[in-house]
């Protein structure tokens, strides 16, 4: 299978590292035009894994006639790129979920994939059970609450900064109370699990969310809990952070990984 990726940064180098190049020999990489020779510099060498082609234009991309494009270049990429990609019939998946928060652009993304006969794909990230909450979701809304606890260098370069003094915590704080929709816009790159949670079936604007600096975690942790008619269930995840980036959770790359297999036309999971 030949594998599309926008952007190059920690969760793409992981993702590539952990590929079976038996099963993913080829990948196709977009950057923007001023990181092109960089990126071409960071490739692998032949021969170290899967062949790694970077290219600076969604052209370019397109030309390679990649099998699955897979985001992991933030929020303005998914919006740049996504309903593109889907128009083209090219199966897409976005790590940065939290782009979805916009309805307008979530509705435009689905409309594309309708278009384009390609499956919009929402990976589960840093958390797990959402199989179970869809499958809640099909008989009406349920209550859903979720907190995400975090080490506060996971949250520097975000909102929290302004909020509290990270540097200098020294007890657990909750510095972000709100909807899932305000969640996911105003932390783009630390509640993406918000985003799946909430495409899952816990809606938006009605799940609740906490998010939590704490000086003593060693962690990511993610906790859930779904009130349903039929079933009431929680999760709690600690996740171990990528050593090259930590607001985003290893989980998060095996989770694309898990999704770039199971559209292997060859050898589907």
């Amino acid at each position: 299978m030949h594998l599309g990726l926008i952007g190059y940064g920690s969760i793409a180098h992981s993702l590539i590292g952990m590929l079976p190049a038996d099963r993913v020999p080829r990948v196709t990489v977009l950057v923007r035009p001023a990181s092109l020779d960089k990126a071409k510099h960071d490739a692998p060498p032949t021969g170290s894994g899967p062949a790694v082609q970077v290219v600076s234009t969604l052209e370019g991309l397109l030309a390679a006639r990649t099998g699955v494009v897979v985001e992991c270049a933030g929020h303005a990429a998914v919006a740049r790129f996504g309903a593109d990609i889907l128009r083209r019939g090219i199966p897409f998946i976005p790590a940065s979920l939290g782009a979805l928060a916009d309805a307008d652009l979530h509705e435009n993304m689905l409309q594309a994939a309708r278009t384009g006969g390609a499956r919009l794909t929402i990976p589960a990230g840093a958390i797990g059970g959402l199989d179970l909450l869809q499958a809640l979701a099909l008989n009406g809304p349920p209550r859903v609450t979720y907190r995400g606890i975090k080490p506060p260098a996971a949250w520097k370069g975000s909102p929290a900064d302004a909020i509290v003094d990270l540097d200098a915590l020294a007890t657990r704080t909750v510095f972000f109370s709100g909807t899932g929709r305000e969640a996911a816009s105003a932390y783009p790159k630390n509640a993406n699990v918000v985003a799946a949670i909430a495409l899952s079936g816990g809606g938006f604007d009605h799940m609740k969310v906490e998010l939590v600096a704490d000086p003593e975690a060693r962690a990511n942790s993610h906790s859930y809990e779904v009130i349903s008619p039929i079933c009431t269930y929680t999760i709690e995840i600690a996740n171990s952070p990528n050593p090259a980036n930590p607001r985003t959770s290893m989980t998060t790359v095996a989770s694309l990984l898990l999704e770039i297999l199971r559209h292997d036309p060859q050898e589907p999971l």
